[in-house]
C-alpha cells in the first residue's frame, strides 16, 4: 500500500508543479506580447520623429535650412 500512496503523492506533486509552470508560461507570454506591443509602439514613435527632424532639416515649416541662408553681411 505504501508503493501507491508514495506513487500518488509523487503524480499530485507532478501536477501541482505542471499546473505552476502553465501559470508562469502565461504569464511570461503575456508580459513578453506586452513588451512587443509597446516596442512597434516605439518604433512608429521613432519614425515619426526622423521624419520631422528630416522635415525641419530641410526646411519644410516655411523657413530655409540654415545652411542655405546667407550671412546677415551679404
Amino acid at each position: 500500500m505504501t508503493n501507491g500512496k508514495d506513487a500518488d503523492d509523487r503524480l499530485a506533486d507532478l501536477e501541482s508543479r505542471f499546473a505552476h509552470t502553465e501559470l508562469a508560461f502565461q504569464d511570461l507570454s503575456d508580459v513578453t506580447r506586452e513588451q512587443w506591443d509597446e516596442i512597434d509602439r516605439l518604433k512608429c514613435q521613432v519614425e515619426r520623429l526622423k521624419d520631422r527632424i528630416t522635415e525641419l532639416e530641410q526646411g519644410v515649416g516655411g523657413t530655409p535650412r540654415l545652411e542655405d541662408q546667407k550671412p546677415p553681411h551679404y
